[in-house]
């Protein structure tokens, strides 16, 4: 019995409600800039924005070890970039980075964090200190945003290949080959201007992303209370059910059509687990952030000041969980 048990609870080799998401979202990606952008512009340049912000959404997914057991085969289904930025294995990288919890929201640890270090901080110049109290608003989040992670970025990453990192290099180089198929598909072949592809579905589909991502993660002493959850949501099929953050960084490894099953079989203990820190929806959080700040820019309680020794130093080359690279493994937490 233990035997068909153990045999029933194993992942499936190939998981193919994801399988059948990823031909549904390239194929809407083509159909729009083929069909649609010729006769309805307006509707296809919307079209490829939602387009966009769900392969975003593929590709969190696949960089978790879905839809096959082959890290290889999975990083292929997103092969294509349609969203132009993010090479693919950077972000593998850094989101499993950001997955070790105890760090989470500390500016230098976890890649993921809005916050800065105070020390950091008052050394920007006054616009760049400007343009980030706006980028705590959702409003700004959703304009600012993606420009200002984006180019941030892309600048880290540009310095760390001049230093010499190949794991990085060899990351945009694999981007790069993607990038050759879908820049001439996007101006030949739709025949839209490059530009506007930026301009609209690129910025776009990272704006609605942008919504998601706003309010993830909060500083909290109670770790549980530092990931959220939105109950409901019709976006909840583009985010692929991470509204149910909490949930997901709880359970990595689960795939996005078992979130809500999981979420709603156990409510309260996941509502208690994670302290309370639950809205119904995005329209909640809209009301309440649209203008206004959620959080300060700087790190309420960590790096107030420079401490050597103390900020994220890679403890060894490893594996990373999907078995393809190689991945920073953080420090220890350091002890106070």
């Amino acid at each position: 019995m233990d035997t068909k048990h153990n045999r029933r609870q194993r992942p499936p080799r190939i998981e193919w409600p994801t399988v059948l998401l990823a031909v549904f979202c390239y194929g809407v990606w083509l159909a729009a800039g083929l069909l649609l952008w010729p006769s309805y512009p307006v509707a296809a340049l919307a079209v490829l924005a939602l387009a966009v912000a769900l392969q975003s959404s593929l590709v969190h997914e696949v960089l978790h070890g879905h839809p096959t057991r082959n890290a290889l085969v999975n990083e292929a289904f997103v092969f294509l970039p349609v969203g132009l930025v993010w090479p693919f294995r950077r972000f593998k990288t850094l989101h499993l980075r950001h997955h070790a919890d105890e760090r989470l929201t500390d500016p230098f640890d976890d890649p993921e964090s809005y916050y800065r270090a105070l020390w950091q901080h008052e050394e920007l110049p006054a616009a760049m200190k400007f343009l980030l109290r706006l980028n705590n608003t959702m409003a700004g989040r959703f304009v600012l945003g993606p420009w200002l992670a984006t180019i941030g970025f892309v600048i880290d990453d540009f310095r760390q290949m001049l230093a010499g990192d190949r794991a990085v290099r060899k990351a945009w180089l694999l981007h790069a080959a993607g990038l050759a198929v879908v820049v001439p598909l996007i101006v030949w072949g739709f025949g839209m201007p490059l530009w506007l592809y930026v301009l609209v579905p690129m910025w776009l589909g990272q704006s609605l992303i942008a919504i998601r991502t706003f309010a993830e993660h909060q500083w909290s002493e109670h770790p549980g209370g530092r990931t959220i959850i939105v109950e409901r949501s019709p976006l909840a099929f583009l985010f692929l059910n991470n509204n149910l953050h909490f949930v997901h960084h709880a359970k990595p490894a689960v795939a996005w059509y078992k979130l809500p099953r999981l979420f709603r079989e156990d409510r309260e203990t996941w509502l208690k687990a994670n302290n309370g820190y639950v809205y119904p929806n995005y329209l909640a959080l809209v009301k309440a952030y649209a203008f206004k700040a959620k959080e300060p820019v700087v790190h309420p309680v960590l790096r107030r000041a420079p401490e050597p020794g103390r900020a994220f130093q890679p403890r060894v080359r490893a594996r990373n969980v999907s078995g393809l690279g190689t991945a920073p493994v953080p420090a220890d937490p350091p002890k106070e």
